[in-house]
């Protein structure tokens, strides 16, 4: 199979691409990626020698460029996206251009080509639960509360209208917060790792109160294969880590790990519009596919740590 992956050298584009080709390493990945600032070639500097494997730098907005490289494609795996909700905030613009007008340009691409589609979203659409609200689930409805997840709904809508409208062949996934290796510095555990590893105070956000689910890369990369390879057409199936924590539940974590004390946290003011909490239930993909994640959080996040700890290059460098 030849997959065309975009945003493949971010965070969970790197980390799927170096997942997928060890589990089929007879498939051909084409991975195009601008490299703005979270992007990243070293991430991929393992196989940048593999015969099945290119890499091409490029805007997934030029028509041109993307229908040269579609040429014999089967798959279209769609990471490409601005994500940091603070940066959407302070400006939007980046946010609409990619994560709309992109995935645009990919679908009328794919429905003229006739490409498998599969397009990866974020739990952060559904807007925000109480403390003793349901999980988010695949029926939930929509409710953005940032630039950001009101980009990301945007696109998730067009997938589906592609879908309804042009028979496109697509599947969705919703994943809950990823964490990992190769995760550019400005999220909240890459950056509270570094931080304190360069023994600098971690900002906790208002009184740390709001809950995240949270999922290994590797996790939820397992879960995009068993969509990709077992799920139905036309459907959305949502990946959780079933790891919900406070901020300050999950700062406590990261300083027991590092043998740092409290006195280590700052609050500071809390974000505009800040979400209380999310989490997923991720029965449909459990039931129809056999998915369910497998990495014990606190072992993920030693793994994590370990990583920073040992690829001080990869952070210094951002």
């Amino acid at each position: 199979m030849k997959i065309f992956v975009t945003g493949g050298a971010g965070f969970i584009g790197s980390n799927f691409i170096k997942y997928w080709m060890t589990k089929n390493p007879s498939d051909y990945i084409i991975n195009l990626d601008l490299l703005t600032y979270a992007g990243n070639l070293e991430n991929l500097k393992d196989i940048e020698n593999n015969p099945n494997y290119k890499f091409v730098k490029g805007d997934i907005c030029d028509v041109v460029l993307v229908n040269d490289l579609v040429k014999d494609i089967d798959l279209i795996v769609n990471f490409a996206a601005e994500t940091h909700v603070d940066r959407s905030i302070i400006n939007s613009q980046d946010f609409i251009r990619t994560n709309v007008e992109g995935t645009r340009v990919l679908l009328d691409i794919a429905k003229k080509n006739n490409i498998r589609f599969h397009h990866t979203s974020t739990d952060e659409v559904f807007g925000a639960l109480k403390f003793d609200d349901q999980k988010f689930s695949e029926r939930t409805a929509y409710d953005p509360r940032s630039p950001y997840s009101a980009s990301k709904a945007a696109s998730d809508h067009l997938v589906r209208a592609y879908f309804h409208t042009y028979k496109l062949p697509i599947t969705i996934s919703n994943c809950s917060n990823n964490y990992g290796p190769y995760q550019f510095p400005e999220k909240i555990i890459p950056l509270f790792i570094t931080n304190l590893l360069e023994n600098k105070k971690v900002p906790v956000y208002g009184f740390g109160q709001n809950i995240r689910d949270w999922i290994y890369v590797d996790d939820h990369n397992a879960g995009v294969e068993a969509i990709i390879k077992k799920g139905r057409i036309g459907e959305t199936y949502c990946l959780g880590g079933n790891n919900e924590l406070t901020n300050l539940e999950l700062t406590k974590k990261i300083l027991k790990l590092m043998n740092k004390k409290e006195e280590m946290i700052e609050y500071v003011a809390d974000r505009l519009g800040h979400d209380l909490r999310y989490a997923i239930d991720f029965s449909k993909v459990k039931n129809e596919l056999g998915w369910f994640p497998k990495i014990n959080f606190e072992q993920g996040l030693i793994k994590t740590i370990e990583w920073y700890k040992n690829n001080k290059t990869f952070w210094e460098l951002n």
